[in-house]
């Protein structure tokens, strides 16, 4: 744990001198997880635009005419 919080860098762990586990910060672990959820969103949104690219979809007030009266939600 020293070496850990002194470094600030991961600490990998070896089992017969093959790395067998990683560990890190609780700060550098977050971190690692707000990078992965920004690649998620920007993936999503790659997607949504070469969709429309494409032609897919359909305009926005033909979904939400679709999706209140699906619902019983007065217009």
């Amino acid at each position: 744990m020293r070496q850990l919080h002194k470094s600030k860098r991961p600490v990998v762990l070896t089992v017969d001198g093959k790395a067998a586990a990683i560990v890190q910060d609780a700060a550098a672990y977050q971190r690692l997880l707000n990078i992965a959820a920004r690649a998620d969103a920007r993936e999503g949104i790659r997607q949504g635009l070469e969709e429309a690219r494409q032609g897919k979809g359909r305009p926005a007030r033909e979904f939400l005419e679709e999706f209140a009266a699906k619902q019983g939600i007065p217009r």
